[in-house]
């Protein structure tokens, strides 16, 4: 099974992926909410080194969101 890597696009605060596009609203320093057409579907936390993804709902499963996480903050990292 091949899945796709996560590509993020900083300059336009999204993510996409498995053909979706993922809109990243900052909530503070390294918590951020993940929406889909706006509407919330998860949060992704940078915490103790780690990129952490948690789904809310059933919409997007712990995955997806663990790739966000990942995708986001390595594009964003100092």
């Amino acid at each position: 099974m091949t899945t796709s890597a996560a590509v993020a696009d900083v300059e336009n605060k999204t993510v996409s992926f498995e053909g979706t596009t993922y809109t990243i609203q900052a909530l503070g320093e390294d918590t951020f909410t993940v929406l889909v057409k706006g509407v919330p579907v998860g949060r992704i936390v940078y915490t103790f080194g780690a990129a952490n993804g948690v789904a809310e709902g059933d919409a997007v499963s712990e995955d997806t969101m663990y790739a966000i996480a990942e995708a986001w903050f390595a594009a964003t990292a100092d």
